[in-house]
């Protein structure tokens, strides 16, 4: 009896042991993307749907946009979503991506301590502004890492004709958040995506304030590209397309445009043709 029971017991250990084995796992998508993404908690609102309707796992790495872009050039990811308009030409051109969709957009932000003691906060020209933080020498606090961001901010300083900086330009090579945070304990000021920036401020990690310059130059498109599986055939093409058509569609931009801390809008749905 004892010898039959201890049968039925291995025989069922099999059956459930089989059923584990076989039981097919989701497929995995690898997504290389911004730190303003990942910190702001977009990405909590747009996967959990996107994986559920279609059975695929997102796996996401969060990096400065330039890294995303070395992931994708190595074919380490599928697909890649970033914010530097240059930089995503330029993978475009040699043949690193396939297919590539604009998805929203936000701005450029200078955050920096309430008191302002670079007296920008009623400068409305972003180069007029960072003169005067260079000449009062107040602390600059830059990511440092080649991400959109920093590609943005070496732009805005070349575009105010400063090439030198002193003791008082702190170059981190850090993400957002922490550039963020290091700032708002230093008195600083910085460069931000909006995003990033309501998402701290809403965590209650920072108190810094957004400072006077705004306009075109500030501008912040964000973009999705599939890696070329004619460079990197073991990629899944297939699904990176999927993805794409998903954040593009009226129900991914729903989302996108519904989300929303501190009752304010982070991003702004914006799919275009391809570019």
């Amino acid at each position: 009896m004892t010898r039959c029971f201890l049968s039925r017991i291995f025989l069922a250990f099999l059956l459930v042991l089989g059923f584990w084995t076989h039981s097919p796992a989701l497929d995995r998508l690898k997504l290389a993307t911004t730190t303003s993404t990942e910190n702001s908690g977009l990405l909590k609102q747009l996967h959990p749907v996107f994986e559920k309707r279609y059975g695929v796992s997102v796996h996401t790495i969060s990096v400065g946009t330039g890294k995303a872009l070395r992931l994708g050039q190595n074919g380490d990811v599928d697909v890649v979503l970033v914010h530097a308009k240059k930089a995503e030409d330029l993978f475009m051109a040699k043949g690193y991506g396939a297919h590539r969709r604009g998805v929203m957009y936000n701005d450029f932000v200078i955050v920096g301590p309430a008191w302002d003691p670079a007296g920008v906060f009623k400068t409305f020209d972003v180069s007029t502004a960072l003169l005067q933080i260079k000449n009062s020498r107040s602390l600059w606090f830059s990511r440092g890492d080649d991400s959109g961001t920093h590609k943005k901010e070496v732009e805005l300083w070349k575009g105010a004709g400063v090439g030198v900086f002193g003791s008082w330009y702190r170059a981190l090579g850090q993400g957002m958040g922490r550039t963020l945070i290091a700032a708002d304990e230093k008195s600083g000021y910085t460069l931000t995506d909006r995003g990033t920036y309501i998402a701290l401020v809403a965590n209650g990690k920072i108190s810094l304030k957004i400072q006077g310059p705004r306009g075109e130059r500030l501008h912040n498109p964000y973009s999705v590209i599939a890696v070329n599986p004619k460079r990197h055939p073991h990629v899944k093409f297939g699904w990176a397309v999927q993805y794409i058509n998903f954040l593009t569609s009226s129900e991914g931009q729903s989302i996108i445009r519904s989300f929303r801390l501190l009752g304010k809008q982070l991003f702004f749905p914006n799919a275009k043709n391809p570019r």
